[in-house]
């Protein structure tokens, strides 16, 4: 008891209770040091820069343009069975679910805090409106232009998306092609159209329709293309901007493209399965080509567009024994040579050397290394 009261007393001590507070002082310095540590290191974990790096250095463009390849077709024959076997007839109503699906699966990763956070952009609500607008339009008609028309002749509208394209880059950001990837392109064009020559059936109404898709799917690659690249945007927080606002659009556009009916559609388990799973594929469509674009730029992925109808042409010819036609396949060789020069054009152009330039302290932009394009100097740009 005695040693007790004498250990009690000395803790008491003036001097000693000064030691006691200060190494209390110190151990919680220590402590908000390291909060501060770690809340430094989530903020950058979750910074919109960080994030762009991150995207650029894990998925690059030769993995970007494989991801949306691979996505790409597998989304078409899980559409077919859905629009032929399913018997889902409603193409906008089912660009809708895609995109619900999509919002939902980023709302899951933003309350774990996974998605990346918006960058300190210029990027005013008048572009993000304008890029879910153009979402919503270039989607939509696309699934009902393939509703009322064949896939020959929905790929016959796609050709005139490059040129568009080309023409809509050159009024925006002064951007030119260079006379040999002019010709790479006519090549691809060209093999593109006569592979797909035998199947050009079409109606008024769905000709119409694959007129009014080519403007604002051009306008959409590039908006994603320049976001991504010049305003420091990820895939993922883009989408996650921008699905509200195309979600809204494609609401409006069901009572005009669809026909009546949806509620009536047997949503049994195997029905609304399919459905499911084709609006999966279709948010991993839509991150894959975010990606592609964010990588290279407008022009290639539609470039990768049509190699993917010439890949599936020649490969129901080769392994199930389809007979397209001895021009289709021709065609397709033709459009598959024009590609493979385009491609090495490409990477000549990524190979050649920057001139020495004065520094400046704005960082160059990526828009156009998927074109290769060279600045002059003078306000334009060579692709």
């Amino acid at each position: 008891m005695l040693c007790s009261r004498e250990i009690f007393n000395f803790l008491v001590r003036k001097d000693v209770r000064k030691i006691l507070k200060r190494k209390d002082s110190d151990a919680g310095e220590r402590g908000k040091a390291l909060e501060d540590l770690r809340a430094s290191l989530f903020n950058k974990l979750r910074s919109s820069e960080s994030a762009k790096h991150r995207q650029q250095r894990v998925c690059g463009p030769i993995a970007a343009l494989t991801f949306n390849f691979m996505v790409a077709v597998g989304i078409i024959f899980i559409n077919k069975w859905v629009l032929k076997n399913v018997g889902f007839q409603f193409p906008v109503f089912l660009t809708f679910i895609h995109y619900a699906v999509s919002w939902i699966l980023m709302a899951i990763l933003n309350s774990f805090s996974l998605l990346p956070s918006s960058p300190p952009t210029k990027s005013t609500s008048l572009s993000l409106f304008t890029l879910g607008i153009v979402m919503s339009l270039s989607t939509g008609l696309a699934n009902v232009s393939l509703k009322y028309n064949s896939v020959g002749f929905y790929q016959m509208a796609k050709i005139a998306v490059t040129p568009s394209i080309v023409f809509a880059e050159f009024i925006w950001y002064k951007k030119r092609v260079t006379f040999s990837k002019v010709i790479a392109l006519t090549v691809v064009s060209i093999g593109v159209a006569i592979a797909t020559v035998t199947d050009l059936q079409f109606s008024v109404f769905g000709a119409c329709v694959a007129l009014a898709w080519i403007i604002p799917s051009a306008v959409n690659k590039i908006l994603w293309s320049n976001m991504q690249q010049q305003e420091n945007w990820a895939a993922l927080s883009l989408m996650w901007k921008t699905t509200p606002i195309t979600l809204l659009f494609l609401v409006s556009m069901i009572p005009f493209l669809d026909p009546p009916g949806v509620l009536a559609f047997h949503w049994n388990f195997y029905n609304t399965s399919a459905i499911l799973l084709s609006a999966f594929l279709g948010f991993l469509l839509q991150w894959s080509g975010a990606l592609a674009l964010g990588a290279t730029s407008a022009i290639s992925h539609v470039v990768l567009g049509q190699f993917k109808t010439c890949v599936l042409l020649l490969g129901s010819f080769y392994l199930f024994g389809s007979n397209p036609g001895t021009t289709s396949i021709c065609g397709a060789f033709v459009a598959i040579g024009g590609m493979s020069l385009f491609t090495y054009l490409n990477l000549q152009g990524k190979k050649q050397p920057l001139p020495l330039k004065v520094s400046s302290s704005l960082p160059k932009s990526k828009l156009g290394e998927g074109n290769g394009e060279n600045h002059n100097g003078f306000g334009s740009e060579s692709v």
